[in-house]
Formats: structure tokens, sequence, C-alpha cells
């Protein structure tokens, strides 16, 4: 069976939705279905990752989140004979739902905070810590959600490592820098000079940037010949670097997911206002610690109260272990079930 899925990327919105998108669609895959991305993202390192993926692109014609948008999408899936369309993003409201599903198709709306004012959706996936019923008061009778970190979506490369314990070092001296595919704000340049100030002897830092990081020069500048920090771009293997890793810095956004599985403790520092309740709710677990916002961070604060949690290996243990038991890396398969069998029993499926 085919599966569309509506998901884009820039260096705005970031890689997120579209990774973890893809996430979806390798599980739907992995069912013995094919999948194919209708998408306004232009960047040829994400094209490319979905083609080698075996998933077809198609891009769409015209502005994206409209009308015009929503039928071409309609349109893709009829002529593709899939039933389903999954649609991922801020910029689809309650008028492309409805036209999607006046359209005769079944519809997945990947959602994070309730957005919409209206939900036409066969299904709503909230995968975050923090997802309840209330955000989705305005909904048809026949949307049925499914909250929690129980449908998180992981990619393929994660699955191997299902049953993997980390041990947790007296201290951490391996960080690993992930603040999401686009990072506008270039949040990433403050979290590296404020590294520099770090005092822990043999430190050391891998960066991870996405291909739409806007300031991709303007980094590489900055790591010059500073010898414990490294930049890598368009990464496909991030589950080795979190092995690897002691400790992370994140954005709060679908990676702190894929960190919780990997039971890799990190600090969570946000500029977008749906990454803040995410940063929260992760601290308020035990699973993160929160940094705030991303405007608090200058060099010598964040180095002292860095530098309190690499030493600290009671604190992290309890970070690693708490965060593991949040994320199993089987939401996919979860939900490449209940879209295969259409139904589902219970209106509101609420487990984390």
């Amino acid at each position: 069976m085919n599966l569309i899925i509506r998901a884009d990327a820039d260096s705005q919105m970031g890689t997120g939705h579209l990774m973890r998108s893809l996430a979806l669609g390798q599980a739907w895959q992995d069912a013995g279905g094919q999948v194919a991305f209708v998408t306004g993202t232009r960047a040829a390192a994400l094209v490319s990752r979905l083609q080698s993926e075996g998933m077809t692109v198609v891009p769409i014609p015209g502005p994206p989140g409209g009308q015009e948008d929503a039928l071409f999408t309609a349109n893709q899936a009829r002529s593709l004979g899939a039933r389903w369309v999954v649609v991922d993003g801020y910029h689809f409201g309650a008028d492309y739902q409805r036209l999607i599903k006046e359209s005769g198709l079944s519809l997945l709306f990947l959602d994070d905070y309730g957005h919409c004012d209206h939900y036409y959706a066969d299904m709503v996936l909230n995968q975050n810590i923090h997802a309840h019923e209330g955000f989705y008061a305005k909904r048809e009778a026949y949307t049925r959600l499914l909250l929690g970190t129980r449908y998180a979506l992981l990619r393929r490369e994660f699955w191997p490592w299902r049953g993997w314990r980390r041990e947790i070092p007296e201290v951490a001296r391996k960080v690993l820098v992930t603040l999401g595919g686009g990072d506008p704000e270039n949040v990433t340049l403050k979290v590296m000079r404020a590294l520099a100030q770090v005092d822990i002897d043999d430190l050391e830092a891998v960066v991870v940037v996405g291909g739409a990081n806007p300031h991709l020069e303007l980094l590489q500048r900055e790591i010059g010949a500073e010898s414990k920090l490294e930049l890598l771009i368009n990464v496909t293997y991030m589950p080795e670097l979190m092995a690897w890793a002691d400790i992370a810095v994140s954005a709060g956004g679908s990676t702190s997911w894929e960190l919780a599985f990997m039971g890799l403790p990190h600090v969570i520092t946000y500029f977008a206002a749906n990454q803040f309740p995410i940063a929260q709710h992760m601290d308020a677990a035990g699973a993160a610690i929160n940094f705030g916002d991303q405007q608090k961070i200058c060099g010598e604060n964040f180095a002292r109260d860095f530098e309190k949690i690499l030493i600290c290996q009671k604190l992290r243990t309890k970070l690693s272990h708490s965060a593991q038991r949040l994320v199993d890396a089987r939401g996919g398969t979860r939900l490449v079930e209940m879209i295969s069998m259409g139904i589902v029993k219970d209106q509101v499926i609420s487990i984390c």
C-alpha cells in the first residue's frame, strides 16, 4: 500500500518535521509499503536523503499550506493509489485538513501543540511528553488522538540500538552539540563559544548542523584551529555519535526523543516557542536539564553550570535512566499497525 507524506524543511522551520516523517516512512517501508514525499523542500541534501531511502519526491508547484497545495497533495495520493495522507507542519491548518478529507482520503496529522482551529484528521499524533487531550477540544467526533512519547518516531538507524545500555563515566568529557537542522538564530555559535570556556581537562565536542543551516561558513571559521571542536554537516550516523558522547546540548525538538532513547544525558536551550514545553517537561521528569531560553546563554554562566553537570556522575546517571524509560523506538511500528487497520478503538490513547 502506498503512503503520501506532506512535509517541508528550510532554514527557518528546520528539518524536524521532515525527519520525523521520514521515520514514519521507513516504518511503512519496513511493513512492505511504498512512500512518496510531497514537499516544498529544495535543499539538495534533504531531497537526496529521501531518494536514497527509496522514497519518491514530488515538489509542490505553489506556496505551501494553501488550497492549491492541499488539492495537489490529494491528487498525488489518488494518482499513486494511496488511501492515507500524512501531514506534518505548522503551516497546515484546519482548512488544509478539511480539503484532504473532502477528497475522500484518510488523514494522519502530526502535531505538537494544537495549533489548528479545528481538527478534521482521522488521527492526530502528538509524540511529546506534554501532549494532552485539551489541545484538541475542537475536533471531529471520529478524530482519534495518539498522545505521548510511546509514539515517538525514530528513524531506522536507531532501531538496532534497542536494548543498548550506556556507561556513565565519572567525568563527562565528550560533548555532542545538536541544535536542529536550521538554527536561524545561530545558537550553535553561542554554545561553541561557551564550551571554549569550560575548564575540564581533555574536553572535546562534536557540533552537528544540518544542510539548511544558514551560518555554515561562520561556524567553520569559528572552529578554525580549535582542536577540541569538530563540525559535522548532514550526519547520517547520529546513533553512533550519541553512543560516543557523554553528554549533549540540544534545542528541545524531536532530537530530544532520540537522545532519550539513547540514554544520553542532555541539557536543553530553546529558541522557539514550541521547544519550551519540551524543555520544561523533560526537566520536570528528571530526563534532561532545562538551561532556558538561548538569550540567557553567555560564556561564563553556561560554562560554570555546565561544568557542574560534567563532574556529577550521579546526576547524569539519573538523567540517563529517566530519559531512557520514555522512548523505546517502536512508535513508528505502532503507528503503521494502526494506519493499516484503519481503526483505533479508543478515542484518546495517551501512554507516555
